[in-house]
């Protein structure tokens, strides 16, 4: 059988946590938006058409929820752990990149967002 790899990409999740180094930031919160693109081979789920035999993006969605509600500091601690969850829960996962921003940081100025991006 040929290989398939595809991009699976969920895009713009929008969550309320409270990550970050400032007292104020863990009692008022912020709002966060989450993007995830993993490549994998789905040759077997495009001739199976079985949600068994590919990743099921709600699952993922719901692991992002998991750690989205585990308070951090850091952004770069926030989405290691995700992209961490990511490969252990999901072994056929060949690469994956994942983009925490949060809205309106506490900053001095205005700005819409402040990202970090991972990729493994």
């Amino acid at each position: 059988m040929e290989n398939n790899i595809a991009l699976i990409e969920l895009e713009e999740m929008v969550f309320y946590a409270y990550h970050g180094c400032f007292k104020e930031e863990k009692l008022v919160g912020n709002r966060f938006i989450v993007n995830i693109s993993l490549k994998l081979d789905v040759s077997l789920p495009m001739e199976s058409d079985r949600i068994q035999d590919t990743l099921n993006y709600v699952k993922v969605y719901e692991l992002v929820k998991e750690e989205m509600n585990i308070t951090s500091n850091l952004l770069e601690h926030l989405t290691g752990r995700i992209i961490n969850t990511l490969f252990n829960k999901y072994p056929e996962i060949m690469h994956a990149k994942v983009k925490v921003s949060k809205m309106n940081p506490p900053m001095g100025g205005q700005m819409q967002c402040v990202s970090l991006t991972l990729e493994r």
